[in-house]
């Protein structure tokens, strides 16, 4: 499978965004693979885009959108973590939320991560696709154009 470069990320993020739908994300954790079909994201903008964590200018927790693209930016909203990849034009900012996977490999272990046996309700939300992929904080700033990675 090939991993997207860098230079995929390096456009607005309502492209990347649109252009993610389809894609396959692959999480390995240790013997595990556990993978998905991208289905639904959300572009974020910068301190126009009220939407945005960047919307109150640049913070340590929002760092990562300010910076390369083609990384993880994880933070927290109520107690769920949320998995996104920085990407806009160089000099600008931006994220793109992956909100939805269609699960792929690795489905029991999802299932464990996320204490449950309902397979239609596995990744469907931000929230639930992190914990069924094991993602935390730990993940943040991770380089998904780095094959032994996260990746797309």
């Amino acid at each position: 499978m090939n991993v997207l470069p860098r230079s995929f990320y390096e456009r607005d993020p309502a492209v990347v965004a649109r252009e993610l739908l389809g894609k396959v994300l692959i999480r390995r954790l240790a013997s595990q693979v556990l993978s998905g079909k991208i289905v639904e994201t959300e572009a974020y903008y910068g301190e126009n885009d009220p939407a945005s964590k960047a919307y109150k200018g640049r913070k340590t927790f929002n760092e990562p959108m300010f910076r390369e693209v083609g990384r993880t930016f994880i933070y927290m909203v109520h107690g769920n973590w949320l998995l996104n990849i920085v990407a806009h034009p160089k000099g600008e900012v931006g994220a793109v939320l992956i909100r939805a996977l269609e699960p792929l490999q690795g489905i029991d272990a999802m299932k464990k991560n996320r204490g449950t046996a309902d397979l239609k309700g596995l990744t469907n939300g931000p929230g639930r696709l992190a914990r069924a992929l094991a993602i935390t904080k730990e993940l943040n700033g991770v380089d998904v154009t780095d094959e032994k990675a996260l990746s797309l």
